[in-house]
């Protein structure tokens, strides 16, 4: 049962292991195009970690040419004034596994290592990578490997181009994904009433969410998890693992949200279409959602809760560990537990 599974994970995560992570991963911009210093130096941090937790990573570079996608620069806060086309992106994107690492279908937990510019990303998305890289130390730790496969992806402030190129990837090859987990922006938390806002439009597309957000008086205290009707089983799950974290952690309340456009490319027009639609495609999993790959996403809301968001204030002192600690617990067993067939 995923519970007792939940148990004994929060009684092996450390809060200050997260802390740490994201001291170093938020020391400064992590950009491949304007910082490649302080990106190179996140990924030797990424893959130095997961080595010693006994995964074997793979850098899994890619040169793009004429790519769609955004800028990452700060005060385009109307769509159409983000969008750019990429002459050429030269980038590597993280893959990790365990030594042997069976062949069944894998479930896939990703995070973005970038952030945007001049902002140190603790949150968005430091905080995302802090937590796969806490699940690979649990996961790591088991007696049998599991069917998980873990991604830091690069390039999702400039348009999912990192996990566009993976998603891609996955497909060419024939690689076959159970599922994807995305973490992103995951510990950021505002508690007091009015803490949380909504997306305009958003009580009209999604009454059942908006209500639940209404009945905590606006609390941002929770998870939202983000699926589509091929991961609602998953996101159930996650639920369940957060809800019963104690006593080692205190539980976690989350929302789930489904995005009821179809998987493929006619979801992505939908959104375009549907602004408030749109919100819930805003990170990597998207990629996998658009190539017909069960995924589901982990959020805070960034900057429906977090003031912060995409500024240079986005620091780690601002971040709950102690959430953040089950966020990761339930996103390992969610991976070991995920819905099969």
């Amino acid at each position: 049962m995923i519970e007792s599974t939940m148990r004994g994970l929060a009684g092996q995560v450390d809060p200050a292991r997260l802390r740490r992570d994201v001291d170093v991963l938020a020391a400064s911009p992590r950009s491949r195009t304007r910082t490649p210093d302080a990106m190179a130096e996140a990924e030797r941090h990424v893959t130095d970690e997961l080595s010693a937790a006994g995964w074997q990573v793979e850098r899994q570079p890619f040169d793009l040419r004429w790519q769609p996608g955004a800028t990452d620069r700060q005060g385009h806060r109307f769509l159409p004034l983000k969008l750019r086309l990429h002459r050429r992106l030269t980038g590597a994107n993280l893959l990790a596994r365990l030594p042997g690492h069976p062949r069944r279908p894998t479930v896939l937990i990703g995070a973005h290592l970038d952030s945007v510019d001049a902002s140190p990303g603790a949150d968005d998305n430091a905080s995302g990578v802090a937590v796969l890289l806490e699940t690979a130390r649990l996961l790591g730790a088991l007696e049998e490997p599991p069917p998980v496969t873990l991604m830091c992806f690069d390039m999702e402030e400039l348009g999912l181009i990192g996990s566009r190129y993976a998603a891609r990837r996955f497909t060419d090859r024939r690689e076959r994904v159970a599922g994807m987990i995305c973490l992103e922006s995951v510990g950021y938390f505002a508690p007091e009433p009015g803490g949380q806002r909504l997306p305009a439009g958003f009580g009209l597309a999604f009454p059942t969410a908006a209500r639940e957000v209404r009945a905590h008086r606006f609390r941002g205290d929770f998870t939202l998890v983000v699926h589509r009707r091929s991961t609602r089983g998953a996101a159930a799950l996650w639920q369940r693992a957060a809800a019963c974290a104690g006593p080692a952690l205190p539980a976690l309340p989350s929302i789930a949200l489904r995005d009821r456009r179809p998987e493929g490319p006619l979801g992505l027009l939908i959104g375009l279409a549907v602004p408030p639609a749109n919100h819930l495609g805003r990170s990597d999993h998207a990629s996998f959602w658009n190539r017909r790959i069960p995924a589901l996403m982990l959020t805070s809301t960034a900057n429906f809760r977090n003031r912060h968001y995409h500024r240079p204030t986005d620091t780690a002192d601002l971040l709950d560990y102690d959430r953040l600690a089950v966020v990761t617990a339930a996103t390992a067993a969610t991976a070991l537990h995920w819905p099969r067939g």
